[in-house]
């Protein structure tokens, strides 16, 4: 992180279109996050991520697949963590933004394109990319809900 811009994470590395403090602000114990991933088959299936017990620091990442969660997960993890996620070099990833129709509504987004993969990150909705594609799978966020959600103590 740079003491001028606290987006921009290292030397050589684009802006990142949200701060560890943003994504903080923005999630809460019970905040549930339900993704529809579908692939180059056309299989599609449900993933969903609920963060839990959130501090200063990071909170419990749990993670399962729908319907049945016996595939669930719990870790912990740092707002920084989450941040760095979307820390793309500069040299190999174009930065737009463009407007997508998404069942979030009509968002206005910051477009990362990787040599990998495509990112759409929704100034609305700190945290995760709303939408990303990666060899022919396209994972999608579906919903948000927060409940108890307040800043971490």
């Amino acid at each position: 992180m740079t003491a001028s811009d606290p987006h921009v994470l290292g030397p050589g590395l684009l802006p990142t279109p949200f701060t560890a403090e943003e994504i903080r602000a923005s999630t809460g114990a019970g905040k549930t996050i339900r993704i529809r991933v579908e692939g180059p088959d056309g299989v599609t299936s449900e993933r969903i991520n609920r963060f839990m017990d959130p501090d200063a620091e990071g909170a419990t990442l749990e993670r399962w697949s729908r319907p049945d969660r016996g595939d669930l997960s719990s870790d912990r993890v740092t707002w920084v963590e989450l941040q760095q996620h979307a820390a793309f070099d500069a040299e190999t990833t174009t930065l737009t933004t463009e407007t997508l129709s998404h069942s979030l509504g009509e968002l206005a987004c910051l477009r990362y394109e990787t040599p990998d993969a495509t990112f759409w990150f929704s100034p609305q909705h700190p945290g995760m990319p709303v939408r990303y594609e990666s060899d022919g799978v396209v994972t999608t966020v579906v919903s948000i809900e927060r409940t108890n959600v307040g800043p971490p103590a």
